[in-house]
């Protein structure tokens, strides 16, 4: 594919760095925005409670991104696919932004429709999950999609342990840290606060207190069929995969394989 990286984990698509707003934006090459795997989910920036949620992808952020649309501003920015932001994306017409606005930006990529002075300013937040279950969660959801992209066809003609192994998915894994999607333009990490999703009850805490509402519990949405223990998937071999690929992460946010 022109222009391709290695597919970010979980799943993405090459990127072009050239900003374009939604819905008539960059798509990776060959596949048109009306083709791309809808979730019903979003990144939010709102300048109304002074925050911004990156949903980094495969972490559980749909969930949290139907509560957040029920409490959305009139004049907050939705980027991505849920039935709000689908209505308010006339708004991102004719923007300039540093990189492709979709509903798994980057701050970095959102610089020219939010300026690097409000990034700084804004609380911003994002969630995470343990590493090994986010990359059974990947792999699942790839084999469930029918658009045209390397990290699909591997997927849906490897088994786990090969998938995990191949060269390409192993090069995504390790270029895209959590900390990468929390950097704005000058390569400075903006997080207000990370949310592990195994501990959401204690961490979102922060978050709630800045928004002044409650988020929580949340419901369980966009399941896939998978055992839902995604121990049951590895062996010592691949479980010692991830750990290296996610070195950077595990230790991060203290996660551990079965913990």
């Amino acid at each position: 594919m022109r222009g391709a990286r290695p597919p970010h984990p979980p799943g993405y698509f090459a990127q072009s760095r050239t900003g374009t707003a939604a819905g008539g934006g960059v798509a990776s090459p060959g596949l048109a925005i009306a083709e791309r795997p809808v979730s019903l989910s979003f990144m939010i920036i709102s300048r109304g409670r002074n925050y911004i949620f990156v949903h980094i992808p495969k972490t559980g952020g749909t969930a949290l991104t139907h509560v957040l649309e029920t409490r959305a501003m009139a004049d907050d920015i939705l980027i991505g696919d849920t039935p709000k932001a689908r209505r308010r994306r006339r708004r991102l017409r004719g923007v300039q932004s540093a990189g492709r606005l979709w509903k798994h930006s980057t701050l970095a990529d959102i610089e020219g429709l939010v300026s690097p002075d409000e990034i700084a300013d804004f609380f911003v937040f994002a969630l995470v999950r343990n590493p090994w279950d986010r990359a059974v969660s990947y792999y699942h959801w790839l084999r469930g999609q029918r658009f045209d992209h390397p990290a699909v066809g591997l997927a849906q003609r490897l088994e786990f342990a090969e998938f995990l192994a191949h060269p390409q998915i192993a090069g995504g894994f390790r270029a895209n840290p959590y900390g990468v999607y929390m950097r704005d333009g000058a390569g400075v990490e903006r997080c207000s606060a990370w949310v592990r999703l195994e501990h959401f009850a204690e961490d979102i805490a922060p978050v709630e207190a800045h928004l002044g509402f409650r988020i929580g519990p949340l419901e369980r949405v966009n399941a896939s069929g998978r055992n839902a223990d995604y121990r049951a998937y590895y062996s010592g071999a691949t479980a010692a995969l991830v750990a290296e690929y996610c070195a950077e992460d595990i230790a991060r946010f203290g996660y551990a394989f079965g913990g």
